[in-house]
């Protein structure tokens, strides 16, 4: 409960913080100047407080669970693109955002009671780690020039899930907390993760609307970190509920095909005569 209740937190300030992040990213055209936007640097400082919960939550849950909880925000947000930015959502668009939602929620359900034994020796998860950050990278460079906002919002998702996995693999010796963290590789991993992550998720707002873009991310951060931590990790799923928590991964999925395709439109004032 303890874990739940950190995580449902996080969800809240993550969607805040999107909301002041896509603020932002509306008022300039370069991303580089989206991450000095005053909004933008509220909302990363509410990204703190959500990541200080999710940190805690995944002492108590793996990471798919935590993930899954957090990506809550998808709702959130779409609620606020529609009502507020007033972007208009197809049929097929809702039922996207309905089934990512629905399919999160069986992912978190399916989560085991304790996060088992690491399967992976310390080594192995370093070093898939720095693969998966230098990768992230030279992809990012690779995309830059591409103006649809899908590439950044899938890699601003695997950035910050990347980084949630970093925390949950950390094994920092008793004693001096500072020390043990400027000696711990993970630590550097996750900061060139999060600030991969970080950019990614800045010029997807800016080419794209919240409701997309935070499905996108979010969805990405749930599924394949929650893989990487079941492989390497030793996260479990309850038993007999895998077929649940497949039935989950292929409906988030599915959203994610559909709003990846998406263009936002903007629903006209009505007329006032």
């Amino acid at each position: 409960m303890i874990g739940m209740l950190f995580a449902v937190v996080a969800m809240v300030f993550n969607c805040l913080a999107a909301i002041l992040q896509s603020d932002a990213a509306g008022q300039v055209t370069r991303t580089s100047a989206v991450l000095a936007r005053p909004r933008f640097v509220a909302g990363l400082g509410v990204d703190v407080l959500a990541y200080t919960c999710v940190v805690i939550a995944l002492q108590h849950l793996p990471v798919f669970a935590v993930q899954a909880t957090v990506a809550g925000a998808i709702a959130l947000t779409a609620l606020y693109a529609r009502f507020v930015k007033l972007e208009m959502l197809r049929p097929v668009h809702r039922v996207a955002i309905g089934a990512s939602m629905v399919g999160l929620v069986l992912v978190a359900l399916s989560a085991g009671s304790d996060k088992g034994a690491r399967y992976g020796s310390p080594t192995t998860t370093i070093v898939v780690m720095a693969l998966a950050a230098l990768t992230l990278v030279i992809l990012t460079a690779a995309t830059r020039r591409v103006w649809k906002p899908w590439p950044s919002g899938i890699m601003a998702g695997l950035g910050l899930g990347g980084g949630s996995v970093c925390v949950r693999a950390m094994q920092l010796e008793p004693g001096n907390i500072i020390v043990a963290l400027l000696t711990e590789p993970l630590v550097y991993i996750l900061i060139a993760l999060w600030a991969t992550g970080l950019y990614n998720y800045a010029r997807a707002l800016r080419l794209g609307d919240v409701a997309t873009v935070t499905a996108l991310y979010m969805v990405t951060q749930v599924i394949v970190p929650g893989i990487v931590g079941i492989v390497l990790l030793g996260d479990r799923v309850r038993d007999g509920w895998v077929p649940v928590a497949v039935i989950g991964l292929l409906m988030a999925v599915y959203g994610v095909l559909v709003l990846a395709r998406r263009k936002p439109v903007r629903r006209k004032p009505a007329r006032v005569t």
